[in-house]
């Protein structure tokens, strides 16, 4: 099986292109690092991530991959086949060598819809991208408009990181329209999710929208000749928790309304209070809803290990298949042969047991990987 070395692979891209229908063009620079005295495989590598840079400047740029996995070294024939395929000619207008560097700079033509096919097979069962804007008010207590940010979402994205997920805060990116959520929501129509999912590479998404209820002002008449010392507002939540199943159809894993109160002096400190309380309500019902997708996305991938001669090294194998996140579990089928629970792309599975010292990644496929175990 073909595969190649690089240390970061692309920006991610949005899955909706209207404005990209046509191939577009694009002059785009690559660098790539000397090893071993190796030049045309640094030239190689060079062209690739210049062909990459063509790809995210034409269809335009989300969060850095690195935020998916870290030092990616392997790409799937299958992935990189698709996505050199976005890439439909190319040539070459400068290259140069300066020390240990090889620097390009080619002129590519880009196809958007299939680099967005090609990038949406790297999406994790694990990542959860994350929008809940808030409706603000004002002192008065007056409707001002959505608030793309909140005590509520940080609470949210805190407890999914904490339990080892890998989170996407979308609202600092500035991609999403609050408004179209809501109506999505209300609506029950949610396929425009499946843009958010291909542009964060995430194959689950909370989205809602939360609405400020003030129940009583600091300085209210509460009977009785009484004043309230206090502001009560009430943040109330509608969400939806969604996936795509293979066919690239939502999925619906949780959906719900819940509210949470809050009382103080204050009205912002009022506010954070009830939303603080609305993300204690929610968290492990997320938490549980999540835990379950990424259960049962796991598949079994045999892992073939060459090398092994006793069982004693059978045995550690198996403890640091096992220690790799995500494992669900390893089952040892014979003497350097496993099967191994995983949820992920089989890509980063690999990525994983190419990072450990004891290992060399000889071949891989979609179920099936081949190392080289080196004690």
């Amino acid at each position: 099986m073909w595969r190649f070395a690089i240390v970061s692979i692309i920006s991610l891209l949005s899955c909706s292109f209207p404005a990209f229908a046509q191939v577009q063009c694009i002059d785009a620079d690559g660098e790539a690092a000397v090893v071993n005295g190796d030049v045309p495989s640094a030239r190689a590598e060079a062209v690739s991530r210049a062909k990459l840079a063509a790809i995210e400047q034409t269809v335009g740029v989300g969060v850095n991959a690195q935020t998916v996995v870290q030092n990616l070294v392997l790409v799937d024939e299958a992935v990189s086949r698709h996505l050199y395929g976005g890439v439909t000619t190319f040539k070459m207008l400068s290259q140069k060598s300066e020390g240990d560097l090889v620097s390009v700079t080619i002129h590519a033509c880009v196809e958007p819809a299939k680099a967005r096919d090609a990038v949406s097979d790297l999406a994790l069962n694990n990542a959860v991208a994350v929008f809940v804007p808030v409706r603000k008010i004002s002192a008065s207590g007056a409707v001002q408009g959505y608030h793309e940010s909140s005590g509520f979402s940080e609470e949210m994205i805190g407890d999914l990181t904490d339990r080892g997920y890998t989170v996407v805060d979308v609202a600092p990116t500035g991609d999403v329209d609050a408004t179209s959520i809501d109506a999505a929501i209300k609506s029950g129509n949610l396929r425009s999710l499946s843009s958010m999912m291909c542009k964060f590479l995430t194959n689950v998404v909370l989205v809602g929208t939360i609405e400020i209820a003030v129940s009583t002002r600091k300085g209210g008449n509460i009977g009785f000749g009484l004043n309230t010392p206090f502001h009560n507002v009430t943040a109330r939540l509608n969400y939806r928790l969604v996936t795509r199943d293979p066919s690239g159809r939502i999925v619906i894993l949780a959906a719900g309304s819940e509210q949470g109160k809050g009382l103080a002096g204050t009205m912002e400190d009022a506010t954070a209070k009830g939303l603080r309380n609305l993300a204690a309500k929610l968290k492990p019902v997320i938490a549980d809803r999540v835990a379950r997708h990424v259960k049962a996305s796991a598949k079994m991938v045999q892992v073939k290990v060459d090398g092994i001669r006793e069982l004693g090294e059978n045995f550690a194998v198996k403890e640091v298949l096992q220690n790799i996140a995500w494992v669900t579990k390893v089952e040892e089928k014979e003497l350097g042969r496993f099967a191994v629970g995983y949820p992920e792309n089989t890509i980063y599975l690999a990525n994983s047991i190419a990072q450990k010292s004891i290992f060399r990644i000889i071949d891989f496929s979609a179920n099936t990987i081949t190392v080289q175990y080196t004690k």
